[in-house]
């Protein structure tokens, strides 16, 4: 479908059809489409000055993003970096940490999501179209097990056991200590398939890091800014990380990305290593500072959490119709449902045609996940009670129709 306009929940196609979007352009447009008073902020921003590099002049719109941002970063971490996308602010991250620790590998998390540059590419295992075809990769990546529970035919707590057994052996066996200058992982894996991660798992990551003198990098990219229910999704467990990223939901759909870090962390960065033609654009950090205002007054994180609570119920009744939702997860709204055969395998078939037959309920989904096999529901945090009421029946509409 092409589109002709969207507002809220809805998008208009130039065909005349209006379609529910659960997919807010990959978890970006978090207020909902062109909500006024982002369209507002960024209208009258491009009446006074659009593209102020900001290692060359300062503008006002990134100093006050900055100061609200403070209010919702985990203590401690009062130095922001800005970028444009998410890529870029990983790898900035990925620089920060090898230059703080001088330590030269970075452990990443099956299933992870990072970016397609080369860095952020060598970092995800999300899926082999992200990384394959342009070897070499960047060095000094490895890999380490994520606690996978459906997948293992394990309880969470199995799962995390040995996802932390494994990481103390890769420790032991690949990257040493000495050498690891970060641990880097998503508190809900995005692309690798809707998972969010387990609370003790992270909590570990956290314990071995202040023990090891490593650094925690959370990618909070997509799970961040009220995604998961809370506004940042490491905060369903007790951990804090050493480096923040975000992205995405920051702007309601224009290109901005930031990593935090400690004044003190921040500073070991070599003088001019980090930068970037567009980072910090003053027409994406007023929609920023509109959009962090916006999440406030209409408390949009509460609202992810009840509505997330009414689209969980809604899920767990799907899968109890249908036998081929193997798995239903998620945190507020970031969920997933995976789809598997009657032997267990990935069935990305079968979560391809539930897709492409929501389209003809005027649904918009999309699919992850390694083998495609899962649907993500990512609707915005503005969604009602009624919207959401509205995309399950019709996502039951698409399964009744291409499911038997």
């Amino acid at each position: 479908m092409v589109v002709d306009h969207a507002l809220g929940s809805w998008i208009y196609g130039t065909d005349g059809r209006s379609y529910l979007d659960f997919t807010t352009g990959i978890g970006v447009t978090s207020t909902g489409h062109c909500h006024p008073r982002v369209v507002a902020a960024a209208q009258e921003q491009v009446g006074k000055i659009i593209h102020a590099q900001y290692t060359t002049v300062m503008h006002k719109p990134l100093l006050e993003l900055t100061d609200k941002l403070g209010n919702y970063l985990p203590n401690g971490l009062d130095s922001v970096f800005y970028a444009t996308t998410g890529a870029e602010a990983v790898e900035a991250s990925v620089r920060l940490a090898r230059m703080a620790t001088e330590r030269p590998n970075i452990v990443a998390f099956h299933g992870g999501f990072h970016g397609r540059t080369v860095a952020a590419a060598s970092l995800t295992t999300a899926g082999s179209k992200f990384r394959s075809g342009f070897a070499p990769l960047m060095s000094g990546v490895h890999i380490a097990p994520f606690p996978y529970a459906y997948r293992y035919g394990w309880d969470i707590d199995t799962a995390v056991d040995f996802a932390l057994r494994e990481l103390d052996h890769l420790l032991a066996t690949i990257s040493i200590p000495a050498d690891t200058a970060a641990f880097l992982i998503e508190p809900a894996l995005g692309d690798g398939g809707y998972l969010p991660t387990p609370p003790r798992f992270l909590d570990g990551l956290r314990e071995r890091a202040t023990e090891h003198g490593i650094l925690l990098i959370i990618d909070e990219v997509q799970a961040g800014v009220g995604r998961t229910g809370k506004f940042w999704g490491h905060q369903h467990s007790n951990a804090t990380p050493d480096i923040l990223i975000t992205a995405k939901g920051i702007a309601s759909g224009f290109p901005i990305s930031a990593i935090a870090a400690s004044e003190k962390l921040m500073s070991k960065a070599w003088p001019g290593s980090q930068g970037g033609t567009y980072g910090g654009n003053a027409v994406a950090a007023a929609a920023g500072v509109a959009t962090l205002d916006v999440i406030e007054d209409e408390k949009l994180v509460e609202n992810s959490r009840v509505r997330g609570e009414e689209l969980a119920d809604g899920l767990a009744l799907l899968q109890g119709q249908h036998a081929q939702i193997g798995n239903v997860r998620g945190y507020g709204l970031m969920q997933g449902l995976e789809f598997t055969t009657v032997l267990g395998a990935p069935d990305g078939e079968a979560a391809l045609a539930v897709q492409q037959a929501a389209i003809k309920e005027d649904l918009l989904l999309l699919t992850c996940g390694g083998y495609g096999n899962v649907i993500r529901v990512i609707p915005p945090l503005t969604v009602s009670a009624d919207e959401i009421s509205q995309g399950l029946a019709r996502l039951s509409a698409a399964m009744e129709a291409c499911l038997r």
